[in-house]
């Protein structure tokens, strides 16, 4: 039903191809609630490479199936880069794990997955 993800830029990249687009939506359902849990942990621990890594790999499907946490998800990439320990970024954390947790649950519904 689309309302805590867009398919918008996914179909438009399958141009067409719905199989295209379930394989997209399984991708996303295998990587990005692990990418989130590791960002967790990175946050948790000051592990800040480890925070770095997984907010930059999950970037770009973040903006791809337009889950609105895009520039969350860049505070989060910007804290563990540039090492601001002494930044808070608890509410984005806890936004990114949310809003991910409803488009996981929608996609699985959406896709009988």
């Amino acid at each position: 039903m689309e309302l805590n993800y867009k398919l918008y830029k996914v179909k438009e990249l399958a141009g067409g191809d719905e199989d295209f687009v379930k394989a997209i939506a399984e991708a996303f359902l295998e990587e990005i609630p692990e990418a989130v849990s590791l960002i967790k942990e990175g946050v948790e621990k000051y592990d800040f490479k480890k925070t770095y890594e997984n907010a930059h790999k999950i970037k770009p499907t973040v903006q791809m199936f337009e889950l609105g946490i895009y520039n969350d998800v860049i505070t989060l990439q910007d804290w563990g880069k540039f090492e601001q320990k002494d930044k808070d970024v608890t509410l984005q954390l806890e936004k990114i794990i949310e809003v991910v947790k409803l488009a996981v649950k929608e996609i699985k519904a959406d896709f009988n997955l």
